[in-house]
């Protein structure tokens, strides 16, 4: 459960909202899991006779899926696959979910980040039961304030309708955010939220495209980020 959580909602009490806070994409930001989901949509793609190259798929994680199915294969084909595809890499994901890990000072950064008084939310994309995995192994719920799986938004990153729910459950403005991601589509969504992004490299994609999409910092994972949080836009929030 979210810590705090007003009942079935997910949204903090009023009297317990922070003014501030920092949104955390999960996957490939905070767990070490964007190439795990890369095998799987290989796997799912090829059950389903589509052939595409692992280093396509590996640049499209972080949509939701299907966006990525819908952007990765063709426009022709029958549609009626889609559904197949979907539920194949899910349940490729789910054998990997016992050899989930966090990414080192993951656990560590979250917890700096709710002890100094900011809301902490995970703003992931990710089915509800991935999403139990992906905070199974994160063991950092103490620190969270809440989360955001795929039923809560219509539209997939880089639409921002995910940021959206998790500023909504934490009671937080845009204007009063950061947002933490791997992926150009993470710095995507928040941009047209107004919201800056810490990007980070841990989840394969290089520095270089992550601040053409718009980063406003990169460290390559989130120890190095916890190393630097004071000189960071964490830490000009954390200033007032």
């Amino acid at each position: 459960m979210d810590k705090a959580a007003d009942g079935e909602s997910g949204r903090l009490p009023a009297g317990l909202r922070r003014e501030s806070g920092v949104l955390f994409d999960v996957d490939g930001t905070l767990i070490d899991s964007a190439y795990i989901h890369t095998l799987a949509w290989w796997q799912a793609f090829r059950q389903s006779g589509f052939d595409v190259p692992m280093a396509r798929i590996h640049r499209c994680v972080g949509m939701g899926g299907a966006r990525l199915v819908d952007h990765l294969l063709p426009e022709s084909r029958n549609r009626e696959v889609d559904e197949d595809i979907l539920s194949a890499h899910s349940g490729v994901f789910g054998t990997f979910w016992p050899s989930l890990r966090a990414f080192d000072g993951a656990r560590d950064l979250l917890a700096k980040c709710s002890e100094s008084g900011l809301a902490v939310a995970l703003a992931s994309s990710a089915r509800e039961q991935d999403l139990e995995a992906l905070r199974s192994a994160l063991a950092a719920d103490d620190f969270i304030d809440a989360a955001t799986s795929s039923n809560d938004a219509e539209n997939s990153k880089p639409e921002p309708d995910i940021l959206v729910a998790a500023l909504e459950a934490v009671g937080v403005q845009a204007s009063a955010a950061v947002y933490v991601g791997d992926a150009v589509w993470d710095v995507m969504a928040a941009s047209r939220l107004g919201i800056p992004t810490i990007a980070l490299t841990c989840g394969g994609t290089s520095e270089a495209e992550l601040r053409d999409a718009g980063a406003v910092e990169v460290y390559e994972g989130p120890r190095e980020l916890l190393d630097n949080l004071g000189r960071s836009a964490i830490g000009k929030l954390l200033a007032g």
